[in-house]
């Protein structure tokens, strides 16, 4: 136990050093200046190599087994509709209370109303903002469920990412272009610490279980497909509210 714990340990403080070296190198020789609370900076670095550990020692004994057993289970009972009704409600409910999420469509509608899409009142920002979460968590939900049957019928994933980042450089030209960053950054913010790990536990299990799939080849991809959807959702929530910018006459 004693070795397990010092390993897990070292490995965290391992993960962290290249950050460290980085913080403390700008501090030391190009900023030239004595770090402020020092004490707090180094309590609160333990925290964070015990944190590590201890979060990357959950996903290996929590999550990661439990999404692989979920898709055995599902496998095992044959049920097409409840395994695709659990991955969308996995993406969606996981992603709707990402707090990254949270922040980013905050901000994103006080952005979209300081350019004049929508009022400035309070009920406004509030209705833009859970607008914004609800589309982006659809969307993951979607994407979740697109990587089961993509999972289920051996196709490769590259189709669907080359053909998914087609449309969205294409929507790109006709989206408001308030909208154009909002949408792109929504799609970096939806793959959440729980939303990650679960699905591909989720991803790797189901193609371990089905014969003739790779866990290799077929188990990954989903969190791809769920930092695209968002892109593609959210441009389109912007044409849909804002209408259709028309290059060269009005955007």
């Amino acid at each position: 136990m004693a070795r397990m714990f010092a390993r897990r340990l070292w490995s965290a403080v391992r993960d962290l050093l290249p950050i460290m070296v980085v913080v403390i190198g700008f501090q030391a020789l190009v900023l030239r200046q004595p770090f402020p609370n020092t004490v707090e900076i180094l309590v609160g670095t333990v925290f964070v190599v015990f944190g590590l550990m201890l979060f990357v020692q959950g996903l290996e004994m929590g999550l990661f087994p439990l999404g692989e057993a979920m898709a055995y289970a599902f496998a095992r009972k044959g049920s097409l509709v409840w395994l695709l009704v659990f991955g969308f409600l996995l993406g969606f409910s996981t992603t709707v209370a990402e707090p990254a999420l949270i922040a980013i469509a905050g901000e994103a509608a006080q952005v979209v109303s300081d350019a004049g899409y929508i009022p400035s009142g309070h009920a406004a920002l509030e209705a833009f903002a859970i607008q914004l979460r609800l589309t982006v968590a659809l969307s993951v939900g979607v994407a979740i469920v697109l990587g089961i049957f993509r999972i289920l019928r051996g196709w490769p994933v590259q189709y669907f990412i080359i053909g998914g980042y087609v449309v969205v450089v294409v929507i790109t030209f006709f989206a408001p272009e308030a909208i154009v960053g909002i949408a792109f950054d929504s799609g970096g913010v939806t793959t959440s610490t729980v939303t990650v790990p679960l699905v591909t536990a989720l991803g790797v299990g189901l193609a371990a279980s089905i014969r003739g799939r790779d866990p290799l080849l077929d188990g990954f991809g989903m969190i791809a497909l769920a930092s695209m959807t968002p892109m593609i959702f959210v441009l389109l929530l912007g044409i849909i509210r804002f209408g259709v910018r028309i290059p060269g006459v009005n955007g």
